[in-house]
C-alpha cells in the first residue's frame, strides 16, 4: 500500500498541530500537509517541519476564502495525486471570544463570521479535496474485507459537544452551537454523497472534549479538572476513533471517547 497522505487544516496551533504532530511520530511513512492562515508566523509549525523533512508540508490556506482552497487543492492534485485523510480542525467560538449568552448578544456579522469559519469553510474544503479523497489509497482506519464497502479517505469534521441539538439544555452560545449543528449536517450530507458508489469516503465529525486551548480558555475555571484535556490527549483519543473507522460508521457524531453523539 502506497504511504497515506494526511491534510489537517488549522494546523499552526491547537488541536491541528498536535494531529500533525502525531501522525509523523505514529504514522512512520505518512505524508501530512499542514494548512494555516500565515506560514510565516506558524513558529511551532516551521520547527516540526525542520523536524520531519520531506514529510511535513506546509501550505497557506485561509479556510475563510474559497481562492486559497482551491489553490491548496490544485497544488496536492500536483504534488501527492491523491488524499487518504483530511480533518478539518480550525473553529472559532465567536469574534469575541466569548460566546453569546443572551439573544441582547447577537449580531448578524458575528453570527455569519462564526459560520463561515465552522461550517462554510470546512463543506468548502470538502467540495475541492473530494476527488483526491477518492483517489486515496485507503491508509487510515479499518478495511473490512469485503471490496464494495472499503473506503479510499477518510473526513473529520472537528465538532463540539454543545452542536448537539438533541444534548442542549442549557441554550446560549447561539454562534457557536448553530455553526456545530450546521457543520454536522454537512457531515451527514456529505457522508452519504461520498458513500454512493465506489470509491467511497468515510465522513464524521468528532467531538475532542474540553481541551486546553485559546478557544476554550475563557471557560476553564467552570471545567472540572478530570475533564479538561490537553491536546495530546484529546488527539489521541481522537487518532483511535480515526484508526478504527470503517464505513459502517460513516455520517455519525462521536465523542473524544469513542461514544455516539445525538445529533
Amino acid at each position: 500500500m502506497a504511504a497515506p497522505v494526511a491534510l489537517i487544516q488549522g494546523a499552526s496551533r491547537g488541536l491541528g498541530l498536535e494531529f500533525c504532530k502525531q501522525i509523523l511520530k505514529k504514522k512512520s511513512s505518512a505524508a501530512v500537509l499542514a494548512t494555516c492562515r500565515n506560514p510565516d508566523a506558524a513558529a511551532e509549525l516551521r520547527v516540526l517541519a525542520g523536524q520531519h523533512p520531506g514529510r511535513l508540508t506546509v501550505l497557506k490556506l485561509d479556510v475563510n476564502l474559497e481562492e486559497d482552497i482551491r489553490a491548496a487543492a490544485a497544488l496536492v492534485m500536483g504534488g501527492f495525486g491523491r488524499l487518504d485523510l483530511l480533518v478539518n480542525s480550525s473553529a472559532m467560538l465567536h469574534p469575541s471570544g466569548r460566546g453569546e449568552t443572551s439573544l441582547r448578544d447577537v449580531s448578524a456579522q458575528d453570527v455569519i463570521s462564526t459560520f463561515t469559519t465552522n461550517a462554510v469553510g470546512p463543506l468548502v474544503m470538502t467540495r475541492y479535496f473530494a476527488p483526491l479523497l477518492q483517489k486515496g489509497s485507503g491508509g487510515f482506519g479499518q478495511q473490512p474485507a469485503e471490496k464494495s464497502q472499503q473506503h479510499s479517505g477518510i473526513i473529520v469534521n472537528i465538532t463540539a459537544k454543545v452542536g448537539s441539538i438533541g444534548d442542549n439544555g442549557l441554550g446560549g452560545w447561539y454562534s457557536y452551537r448553530m455553526s456545530k449543528a450546521a457543520l454536522n449536517m454537512a457531515t451527514r450530507n456529505i457522508s452519504i454523497e461520498l458513500g454512493r458508489g465506489r470509491p467511497k469516503v468515510v465522513c464524521v465529525s468528532l467531538h475532542p472534549g474540553t481541551v486546553d486551548t485559546d478557544l476554550s480558555r475563557p471557560y476553564h475555571k467552570n471545567v472540572p479538572k478530570d475533564k479538561l484535556f490537553s491536546a495530546e490527549h484529546s488527539v489521541s483519543c481522537l487518532m483511535n476513533i480515526i484508526n478504527t473507522l470503517s464505513f459502517e460508521k460513516t455520517g455519525r457524531a462521536y465523542s473524544w471517547d469513542g461514544t455516539e453523539l445525538p445529533w
